[in-house]
């Protein structure tokens, strides 16, 4: 029992330690969160695909992509562009005014946008996979029969993260009903986003 708890323990403070560094992903939950839009959404996105991504490195998957690095190539250039697009819609809102929090509920078709928005910067981003698939899946690996114990503690810190951010995010909704604080966030975002697209378009050249 001592070992699985400390195998466990281990997956929570490794995944939780990969996920918290400021990123697209939560950049886009921070935000679904302090709008109050689809944020049970966003987390279970967020949260599943983690779970998904984490289980197919404790199984050893990503061994079999490092056969073809071509892969993460094509992730690259597609999520670097995507990053790019979302930094600079980002960076039009901060120039835009009346960009004050809303609220109130939001159509169907937003929800669907936000949906496939938080599918794009999950599964289009390769540091995903790599902190995921690769570094927790060769970590987990040590682990030998405990792997998927370890694996256990790494999505119940993905879990218990995004819940907080995206939940949390409402508290925040005080200080950004001003149109000038919901733009200083818009701009963190943009800076983030673009900052990224850039990096992940470089390291593919």
């Amino acid at each position: 029992m001592t070992a699985s708890l400390s195998a466990a323990a281990a997956g929570f403070g490794t995944g939780l330690s990969l996920i918290v560094a400021i990123g697209s992903q939560n950049a886009f939950v921070l935000r679904q969160g302090v709008r109050r839009h689809a944020v049970l959404a966003v987390v279970g996105i967020c949260a599943l695909s983690d779970v998904l991504l984490i289980a197919l490195g404790v199984g050893g998957v990503g061994a079999v992509v490092v056969a073809w690095p071509g892969a993460l190539t094509a992730i690259g250039w597609i999520g670097g562009a995507f990053l790019l697009g979302y930094g600079a819609l980002a960076a039009r809102r901060v120039f835009r005014p009346g960009g004050a929090l809303r609220t109130e509920g939001e159509s169907e078709g937003s929800v669907r946008r936000a949906v496939l928005t938080c599918l794009a910067l999950t599964w289009l981003n390769p540091h995903v996979y790599l902190d995921t698939v690769f570094l927790l899946g060769s970590v987990a690996a040590d682990r030998g029969p405990l792997r998927w114990t370890f694996g256990f503690g790494a999505a119940l810190a993905s879990l218990c993260w995004f819940a907080a951010l995206g939940f949390g995010a409402r508290l925040l909704g005080r200080f950004l009903t001003r149109p000038a604080a919901w733009r200083v966030l818009d701009g963190l975002i943009a800076a983030t986003m673009i900052a990224l697209g850039v990096t992940l378009v470089a390291g593919t050249t």
